[in-house]
């Protein structure tokens, strides 16, 4: 991604810190990226949902909950017309209210939505986190589980290895139901009052809020306190315990390594049972090699108008998997470049442009008037396979001159055949460039 903010002019106006563009040169990864993830999504039955970048501000605060970081620190939140509004920081939120919104329980019994778009929270920027950022995520509507939490982070895995990280590695947990959390709050603030002091300033005030988030402090002084703190598994119910044995069956069925995390809370108040995260490429994102987080909330639906319906789901950051992975960019940009030499050369090179188009080859035409040095130089650039050349004189003559850039051939065409003798020779395979052709 390009930081619009480094150089230029002070009276230039410039994106703001932690919103980046994302030129023409960057994007064919991300269009490569979201394109296996759509596959992948797609071959499980997950069908793209969009919703609004704009949601009501009570929408976050009751899904995702009043005491979290989200909600408290990094929500950009305006008044507009009486209304109270969010851009939205997350997309669970928002497809959930759309589900209920549209009654869409009453259509279908399982409803699997997937999504990709940008989010907004007013982070401190740092590599992979950005302030806008790019999420891709699915939310699976009606199925309690556990066989679809286990097809979907197995799905997940596959997807990662797909656009080349190699040995991602998953965690799971379960943080049971209301009355079990509930159970284990109660016991972890009666471990963690005499320890108040020692706690970090942000964890002190979760102690209060929050507790279970203690548990994923990286602050030192945290994690001495949690120490010997015991794990919510213990605290599972009857129904919680076989949820979560059922689960881990299921990925060991389908050969999905795993590793138990008692640890793992994640940041949102909305989840229960289920709760996974996926890491990997640690040589490249540091200590910030989360690359796929998700779970259960299957009380979301009901707490906003809806009927008691079970959900999963999970969000990645785009611009931490094109950190992660080494997937490249196309190297071509357009198959064809026609160059037209001179005027009644250009009127003919714009028909031939269109003709090439609607046969389905992409094709630039190089309008400037410039040398045929210069249009070659274009062709290359743009990655074209072949150049055609057309001159006043080969106008005048119905013929075209063909040049196959790669195989550094050229021979003449006739005018009527070119468009069906370009599609033939883009079906052959190209030799090797070598440098400078």
């Amino acid at each position: 991604m390009t930081d619009s903010r480094q150089g230029g002019s002070p009276k230039q106006v410039r994106a703001v810190k932690g919103m980046n563009d994302v030129l023409p040169g960057e994007v064919g990864r991300w269009h490569r990226i979201e394109a296996a993830f759509r596959s992948a999504m797609e071959r499980l039955g997950y069908r793209e949902v969009r919703t609004p970048y704009v949601e009501p501000t009570p929408l976050f605060v009751r899904t995702i909950g009043e005491a979290t970081d989200v909600v408290e620190k990094e929500m950009y939140s305006f008044s507009r017309h009486r209304d109270e509004l969010t851009l939205r920081p997350e997309g669970t939120a928002g497809a959930a209210r759309a589900y209920v919104e549209h009654k869409v329980h009453n259509s279908e019994p399982i409803s699997r939505w997937y999504y990709i778009g940008p989010m907004f929270r007013a982070e401190n920027v740092q590599r992979g986190r950005y302030r806008q950022f790019n999420q891709v995520g699915a939310e699976c509507f009606g199925d309690p589980g556990p066989g679809c939490d286990a097809e979907m982070i197995d799905a997940l895995v596959g997807f990662l290895r797909d656009i080349g990280i190699a040995s991602p590695d998953v965690f799971v947990n379960s943080i049971g139901s209301g009355d079990t959390r509930e159970r284990y709050k109660t016991a972890l603030r009666e471990l963690l009052e005499p320890k108040k002091d020692t706690l970090s300033e942000d964890s002190q005030r979760r102690l209060t809020t929050n507790p279970l988030r203690i548990l994923d402090s990286k602050d030192p002084r945290d994690q001495e306190a949690v120490a010997g703190a015991p794990t919510l598994l213990e605290f599972l119910t009857d129904e919680d315990r076989a949820h979560w044995d059922q689960l881990r069956r299921h990925l060991d069925a389908l050969g999905t390594p795993y590793q138990i995390d008692t640890k793992l809370v994640r940041g949102l108040d909305y989840y229960g049972r289920t709760l996974f995260e996926i890491k990997g490429a640690y040589d490249k994102l540091g200590a910030g090699s989360t690359l796929v987080g998700g779970g259960r909330y299957d009380g979301m639906v009901a707490e906003l108008g809806g009927p008691a319906v079970p959900a999963i789901g999970f969000a990645a950051g785009l611009e931490r998997l094109l950190i992660a992975s080494d997937i490249e960019a196309p190297a071509s940009v357009v198959d064809v470049l026609v160059a037209p030499l001179g005027d009644a050369a250009l009127d003919a090179a714009l028909v031939l442009g269109r003709d090439l188009r609607r046969a389905g080859i992409r094709c630039e035409v190089d309008t400037r008037k410039a040398t045929i040095k210069a249009q070659l130089r274009r062709a290359n650039a743009l990655g074209a396979r072949i150049a055609l050349i057309l001159g006043d004189r080969e106008v005048s003559e119905g013929i075209v001159e063909m040049k196959d850039l790669a195989a550094q051939a050229q021979e003449k065409v006739a005018r009527a055949d070119i468009v069906s003798r370009v599609a033939a020779q883009l079906q052959t395979t190209p030799p090797p460039r070598t440098e400078g052709t």
